[in-house]
């Protein structure tokens, strides 16, 4: 006897209803609304042929010091001990300026392009010849949730729509499964601003990020009901469709908001996300080989690690943009890269934790054939001092610091920009959020002065007025 073969929709219609039933309706009304959805794409997202379909963001919370890890300056070893002296004044946010402090790491030369590397990063430094580096980077902030602000938004004030929610409002989703924008946050708590750092901001709510806590019990909060003997499957279905029958009928009465089409959307997204999560963050049918690359068998970069393994998987499944976060608020002993009191001891740690797990992300997708189509943009929000605060920590630096992105259309092996003989400022091609986040929506085939929103009587857009695209780092 022929076995029969059910299809998505066979399962949702055979599943009863409760939240089937929400997912089923949803996927008849999404047919019938593809080509209303193709042609509001077409007119707010593609602009040119794209070269890579998705973006990895890995973003370092507290400040990652570019002269310890990506900007090597032997002034800095030849003056090491030495009165600190650039010229002019030199203002920093919570100290006076200390003597010059060389980095507590080594520096070596990797792959064919020959970049100088820290020693605290010898993994991602063994992936140099697909990274494009831009050690010119400025911020117009020294203050974290600004900065933090600034190269998720584009702005240093809050209520701005984050990279993801533009570019998931831009191009939509390549997976009616799962969210177009997906954020993994670092296990020991948020960065500052938290959760407004992936806010859709004055964007359409549904464009927001979706949080996901891999290490969590519920890594979606409010996914499954807890444990309870009063839901039973006809009970939930029935007062689901009478929830979605309210709802719709409250949303009629108030055009324009979307605060309430959003959650709609959201009881329609759990539906198909209780089908399709539990796949995506089950990782035990991965090779124990896979597992040893992203760190999963030791303790220092089993975290991060498992956030990378999960991101790819979210990638190769459909995700638009997926962002991980190192490092979370203040505390102690230190949880981020704000390495005030010792860089060798914060950073040691921190570096160590993300370095492997990072590069595993960029071998991964390369050898599976998803880089030349997946952007990977690693960043921070500004960087440190070349002199020291106190005697073994750095204070913060918005003059200069380093980016870097791999991937989906960049050029590998190439360093765009300089600072200047401290890594004390950029002097060479200074370089803003607004012209990465420019390149990276270019790559999407997204021209950045196209992609708007009026709000407010302006339209605005994630470059704001300003930003060019890098085409020197481009293939």
């Amino acid at each position: 006897m022929m076995e029969k073969t059910f299809s998505r929709r066979d399962f949702l219609w055979r599943s009863g209803g409760g939240l089937g039933g929400i997912a089923l309706a949803y996927l008849l009304g999404h047919d019938q609304s593809l080509d209303g959805a193709a042609q509001a794409r077409s007119e707010n997202g593609i602009h040119h042929p794209a070269r890579a379909k998705r973006v990895v963001q890995l973003f370092m919370s507290g400040a990652a010091s570019q002269c310890d890890t990506f900007d090597y300056k032997p002034e800095l070893i030849r003056r090491h001990g030495q009165p600190f002296d650039p010229g002019g004044r030199v203002e920093l946010f919570q100290s006076d300026p200390g003597a010059v402090m060389r980095s507590p790491w080594g520096w070596r030369q990797y792959g064919q392009c020959g970049k100088w590397i820290s020693d605290l990063v010898p993994h991602i430094a063994s992936c140099a010849d697909d990274i494009s580096f831009l050690p010119a980077m400025v911020s117009r902030s020294n203050v974290h949730g600004p900065a933090t602000f600034m190269q998720n938004t584009g702005f240093v004030l809050p209520g701005f729509p984050a990279m993801g929610a533009w570019i998931s409002y831009g191009l939509g989703s390549l997976s009616e499964n799962l969210p177009a924008f997906v954020v993994l946050p670092d296990a020991r708590g948020f960065a500052p601003n938290g959760p407004a750092n992936w806010s859709a901001g004055f964007l359409p709510a549904a464009f927001q990020g979706t949080m996901v806590r891999p290490n969590d019990r519920n890594p979606i909060f409010d996914l499954f009901p807890g444990p309870n003997d009063y839901i039973t499957r006809d009970s939930e279905r029935d007062g689901l469709q009478l929830l979605q029958q309210m709802n719709r009928r409250h949303l009629q009465t108030r055009p324009g908001d979307s605060r309430l089409d959003a959650r709609i959307q959201s009881y329609e997204l759990a539906a198909r996300l209780q089908l399709s999560a539990p796949e995506v963050l089950y990782i035990a049918g991965e090779t124990e080989e896979t597992r040893r690359l992203y760190g999963l068998d030791r303790p220092q970069t089993q975290e991060f690690g498992r956030n990378c393994l999960i991101a790819r998987r979210l990638l190769e499944r459909g995700v638009r943009f997926v962002q991980i976060w190192s490092g979370a608020d203040n505390g102690f002993p230190r949880r981020n890269w704000d390495s005030h009191e010792d860089i060798a001891r914060d950073h040691g740690d921190m570096g160590l934790s993300m370095d492997k797990p990072t590069a595993a992300l960029i071998q991964d997708l390369k050898r599976r054939g998803l880089l030349e189509e997946t952007i990977v943009y690693w960043t921070t929000e500004f960087g440190r001092m070349p002199c020291s605060q106190g005697t073994r920590g750095r204070d913060h630096n918005p003059h200069t610091f380093t980016s870097w992105v791999a991937g989906g259309g960049f050029r590998g092996g190439v360093t765009y920009g300089a600072s200047d003989e401290w890594s004390c400022r950029a002097v060479e091609h200074p370089t803003y959020c607004y012209d990465l986040h420019a390149t990276v929506l270019y790559l999407l085939g997204i021209d950045h002065t196209r992609l708007t929103f009026r709000h407010n009587g302006i339209d605005r857009r994630l470059t704001d007025v300003h930003g060019h695209v890098i085409r020197e780092i481009l293939k």
